[in-house]
């Protein structure tokens, strides 16, 4: 008779006490998710993106971080690469009092694309996050979701577009892509 195989159950709090080794630690629904630190492409498609937010964060219409932290302690803390949530929420909020997300984007790579595909998309939509983009750089695409499951792929443009519509923001996906090797 064998032993039963343990799979250990992490916490927000533990997180705290992981290494500051430039990995990416989250957890969801008590599985540690490790992720390597982002590439070049990687980074510059996210700073791309916050460019394209950067009017209406200094017209104070959203906050964007970059990464930012979703969470419902306390077994729950997913990093999107960008967040954004209402300006109500004023800068140094603790990220468990930010109640309201509008939009997460996660931008795949070889290490993290199972997680993010297969089980952190679904996961920010059952969180309350409004809508989720997943942004593909091998295949040059955003994958928008709003609902569990597969969401629309869209290889040309994207416009996102803040739940009151006041707010959109308009995406070339030739342009974010351009000089991606």
């Amino acid at each position: 008779m064998g032993m039963a195989l343990t799979v250990p159950r992490y916490t927000v709090a533990d997180l705290d006490l992981l290494p500051d080794d430039g990995n990416r630690y989250e957890v969801l629904a008590g599985t540690l998710l490790v992720t390597p630190s982002p590439g070049s492409a990687h980074q510059g498609v996210a700073a791309g993106l916050s460019a394209l937010f950067a009017s209406h964060i200094l017209a104070r219409r959203l906050r964007l971080f970059s990464p930012g932290v979703v969470t419902m302690p306390p077994l729950t803390q997913l990093e999107p690469d960008l967040l954004v949530v209402p300006p109500r929420f004023a800068l140094g909020t603790p990220w468990a009092e930010i109640n309201e997300h509008w939009l997460t984007v996660e931008i795949l790579s070889r290490s993290s694309r199972v997680y993010d595909r297969e089980f952190k998309r679904d996961a920010y939509l059952a969180l309350g996050v409004h809508e989720v983009w997943l942004v593909d750089l091998h295949h040059r695409s955003i994958e928008v979701c709003t609902q569990p499951g597969e969401g629309r792929l869209v290889r040309d443009a994207v416009t996102w577009s803040m739940p009151d519509g006041d707010v959109s923001v308009h995406v070339e996906l030739a342009e974010l892509f351009e000089g991606i090797v």
